[in-house]
């Protein structure tokens, strides 16, 4: 799915978990925004939450999230997304999605982490990737059929995985589907016994060149610099 790279060469300190809760805590805030405080009836919301929980996110801190996004308290959610596309270096397509409150801040500091790279122009890599939504979870029965549940929810595609943020001993399961379908079929899915652990909207790479493994540190670092900035929420690579 082109996020591969995420899985190494990054340090577990301070520094990088206060951002990765910042990020997690910002996914739930945008999908109580979008669909409401009732995890019940916004898979997006319900993922989030889930995910915040696995990572050590505290109650109080989610439930503060939950109602901010959801308009419930006096404080106004005013995150807007921006994407940006271009290249990593060695010409990797990449597309960087941006939560900010400040587009003026956010837009030259993104540009000047792409000089190591090439910025490209609005649409210049984005027939590169498929835009669609994404249903990631896992299920108690190790033998359920995947492929039929996906049939009955309306995804397109369905792809057994293995994850770490799953328990021992249940199936991994991705689930692909067009971007207005995603909420069904988080239900669906749900509602066949899957516990999601991921339902969002992504950009999914067509393909992945080949890249020399000496040149792939070079493009592995970069996508790292961009994922370190604090406004940015989503980086996606044409590289496994």
């Amino acid at each position: 799915m082109g996020a591969q790279w995420k899985q190494a060469g990054r340090e577990a300190n301070a520094q990088k978990r206060g951002q990765m809760v910042v990020k997690l805590v910002r996914e739930i805030l945008v999908a109580a925004k979008l669909g409401g405080a009732d995890p019940d009836l916004n898979a997006r919301l319900a993922a989030a939450v889930e995910k915040a929980r696995k990572n050590s996110v505290t109650r109080d801190t989610i439930e503060r999230a939950v109602k901010k996004g959801a308009g419930l308290t006096e404080e106004k959610v005013q995150f807007e997304l921006i994407t940006y596309e271009g290249f990593a270096p060695h010409k990797v397509p990449v597309v960087v999605e941006c939560l900010t409150d400040n587009r003026n801040r956010t837009a030259p500091e993104i540009r000047n982490l792409f000089k190591t790279g090439q910025l490209g122009q609005p649409g210049s890599v984005s027939f590169f990737f498929n835009h669609c939504g994404v249903v990631e979870g896992h299920h108690a029965d190790a033998s359920r059929d995947a492929e039929g549940d996906a049939i009955e929810a309306g995804a397109q595609e369905v792809e057994r995985i293995e994850s770490e943020e799953s328990p021992e001993g249940v199936q991994c399961a991705r689930f692909t589907t067009t971007i207005k379908d995603l909420d069904g079929v988080s239900k669906a899915l749900k509602a066949a016994g899957w516990t999601l652990t991921a339902s969002e909207i992504r950009y999914v790479a067509k393909s992945f060149p080949e890249i020399a493994d000496t040149a792939r540190k070079e493009v592995v670092d970069f996508l790292h610099a961009l994922d370190d900035h604090d406004d940015v929420h989503h980086v996606y690579a044409a590289l496994r």
